[in-house]
């Protein structure tokens, strides 16, 4: 493929609803582009963007592809992102390297959910509506439109109109030129029975551009005729700023409308020479256009790790050249890297490319300090592009490895799991051991672990993680315990005598020596501090760690021969736990600040949800057409909120959920939970 200037190179995000047709809308691009010789569908698992075999089994996209060609002199980049909420992190990255998106829909489901989040993602740039899957049984495109106008405004034109839909489908009106174009590719007159349809349409679409332009509107008002290259100037403007949101319609199965729509993103669509380079310094932020600058100016929004060919990152240039077999400078990193092969990628395969210039998308392989987010330069300079700002985790799950040899090898796995996808994090928790690793859904999280056994031969299991339950006393006691054994030669003797309070919540454990006049030797003091922190890490009500207590050393006595530090320790851990008993020892849960950002008529199904997960709602606060809630939950029971909340709403909310404090678990879970416990503990000593 030749290089193209940044006027003829068309950056594009492919959005929409899970099912709406995007990949499918990719195979038929490239096949009417002449890039491939077959058209793949997806029921086959053989289309160029959904390649994984994540993919081909799900018949969904979990990654975001790329997807080049050729059309009318100029090159388009066309970017099918998933439509699946779960790999919202593809969409993010996409969108953050292109101009301009096209939102599918379906001729036949019309506006859902995802057609709602791709709206809102694509808020405040150009972008065009796809009606697609027009060949099949209960298409209507006039229905949809009404949705799309009804739901987004009036600023969806329809810009051609399909003739007939299903079986009847037979080509396209071009409501700018009122010509047919008949899915043969032929021109012919406009179906008598639809003239006055599409001059309506006409009208409307002519009064929509020229109001954007005072000489248009001026020369619309007088009645006159508008020429259609004055139009179509227009309307490029039109939609660049948004006033105008232009409505295409098609089957991508059956070829219908898709030379209309190629025409129409390389006449109208923004090309890479109008972006704006942003760039963050310690002075501030700084917007340039390309021209304004020859410096390199590249940032990578996509990295794949594959055991055999390494790593594969994925960079847009906004300006300047990157040359194969060259060295550039990772200003993220502040560190030089070595560039070898470039490539130009189109789904799973690679073509070699000399150099890749402004405006367009390229690869490059192994690179070694490169990560998704960075800036590529050719000089060393404070200043970077603006990051791409990824969305938060919002489900965690539990990940063990199944076998000993997966343990040893699953550390790297997640890893290069989290290199590939930054929507993904992995800690371990301190207080349950369990290495968390949280992503946006279950889907996304599963989609992880089969991709860690096919590339690195690491199988896991995915768990919902424990809670970290704590315990502690509500009232002080005090406990005396005598470890004492004599078995002939040196015994053994340690004697102490605690008194346990409780202390307020985040106070943790402390420990007071209050002995006075030599009843315990100063140098077994260390000794009686260890016995107690040891033995707190088991309570006694279902064996999880003992917080906010403080507990004081006030009397004891000692053997000059027989104590040691070891009796002074068994007698401490023994004391305490009979202090516990004796303190009315509760199960303390961590509560959870939870906020929710939902529609107003889910507003009642939330709140009813959340009344069954023994929530404590704080308020609510109404704005735009959307309610906030904001409410205090145990953790226990919003373990897969993210899955519950997106069944509840469909995927139209948000939310956040971060640590508030603990508190008394009531005593008919309190019961539940130790004897879980005990279960657990038991299956663990069988293994």
């Amino acid at each position: 493929m030749k290089e193209y200037s940044l006027e003829n190179i068309r950056n594009i995000t492919l959005l929409g609803h899970s099912g709406s047709g995007k990949t499918s809308l990719g195979e038929a691009i490239l096949y009417t582009g002449g890039v491939t010789n077959r058209l793949g569908s997806v029921e086959a698992g053989n289309t160029a963007s959904d390649y994984e075999p994540e993919e081909i089994k799900r018949k969904i996209s979990t990654n975001l592809s790329l997807l080049p060609l050729e059309w009318g002199g100029v090159k388009l980049n066309m970017l099918d992102a998933p439509g699946y909420s779960d790999f919202l992190g593809e969409v993010v990255a996409a969108l953050r390297v292109t101009e301009s998106a096209i939102i599918i829909v379906s001729a036949i489901s019309g506006v859902e959910i995802g057609t709602e989040q791709a709206w809102e993602y694509t808020e405040g740039r150009p972008r065009m509506i796809f009606v697609n899957k027009m060949d099949r049984e209960n298409a209507n495109f006039g229905k949809v439109v009404e949705e799309l106008r009804k739901k987004f405004g009036r600023v969806c034109r329809p810009l051609d109109l399909p003739i007939g839909s299903f079986s009847d489908l037979k080509g396209m009106i071009d409501l700018l030129d009122m010509k047919t174009y008949l899915d043969t590719g032929e021109e012919a007159a406009i179906p008598e029975d639809m003239i006055e349809s599409a001059r309506s349409w006409r009208e409307e679409l002519v009064e929509a551009i020229a109001e954007n332009n005072d000489d248009l509107l001026e020369a619309y008002l007088e009645g006159k005729e508008i020429a259609k290259e004055e139009l179509s100037r227009g309307l490029a403007v039109a939609i660049k700023e948004g006033k105008v949101v232009p409505i295409l319609a098609g089957s991508a199965v059956k070829q219908v409308g898709i030379r209309q729509l190629l025409g129409f993103i390389s006449q109208y669509l923004p090309s890479a020479k109008e972006s704006e380079i942003v760039l963050v310094g310690d002075s501030g932020k700084m917007v340039l256009t390309p021209e304004e600058t020859s410096d390199l100016q590249a940032l990578v929004f996509k990295t794949t790790a594959d055991p055999y060919v390494g790593k594969l990152t994925y960079f847009r240039v906004y300006s300047g050249v990157i040359e194969s077999n060259s060295q550039i400078w990772n200003v993220s990193r502040g560190e030089m890297e070595r560039v070898g092969q470039l490539y130009l990628v189109r789904g799973k395969t690679q073509e070699p490319v000399p150099r890749v210039t402004a405006g367009d998308i390229g690869a490059v392989a192994k690179l070694n300090v490169t990560a998704t987010g960075d800036t590529l330069s050719n000089k060393a300079q404070g200043s970077k592009l603006e990051p791409i700002k990824f969305p938060e985790p919002l489900l965690s799950v539990a990940i063990y490895p199944r076998t000993k040899a997966d343990l040893d090898k699953m550390g790297s796995a997640l890893a290069r799991a989290c290199e590939e996808d930054p929507t993904l994090r992995l800690r371990r928790d301190s207080d349950t051991g369990d290495t968390l690793l949280s992503g946006l859904g279950e889907t996304q999280l599963e989609v992880v672990a089969e991709k860690m056994n096919r590339k690195f031969g690491v199988s896991v299991e995915l768990k919902p993680p424990k809670v970290p339950y704590r315990e502690t006393i509500t009232r002080p006691a005090k406990a005396e315990y005598k470890h004492k054994k004599q078995t002939g030669g040196h015994g053994q003797y340690g004697h102490v005598l605690i008194e346990i309070e409780p202390l307020p919540r985040e106070s943790g454990l402390e420990f007071v020596d209050k002995v006075f006049g030599g009843a315990i030797p100063k140098n077994y003091i260390p000794a009686v501090e260890k016995g107690i922190y040891e033995a707190a890490r088991e309570g006694v009500v279902a064996g999880y760690p003992v917080t906010d207590i403080r507990v004081s050393l006030y009397d004891g006595s000692y053997h000059p021969v027989d104590s040691s530090e070891i009796c002074f320790k068994i007698a401490a851990a023994q004391a305490l736990k009979k202090g516990l008993s004796d303190g009315q020892p509760i199960l303390l849960e961590p509560v959870m600040s939870l906020e929710v950002t939902a529609p107003e008529e889910l507003t009642g199904d939330i709140i009813a949800d959340l009344n069954t997960k023994r929530a404590r709602v704080q308020g609510m606060v109404p704005h735009d057409g959307v309610n906030e809630i904001k409410a205090l939950v145990p953790m226990s029971e919003v373990l897969r909120y993210a899955i519950d909340l997106k069944s509840l709403t469909q995927g139209r909310n948000s939310f956040t959920l971060t640590f508030s404090h603990y508190e008394p678990v009531p005593p008919n879970i309190t019961q539940k939970v130790a004897s879980e416990r005990q279960a657990e503990k038991g299956k663990e000593t069988k293994e």
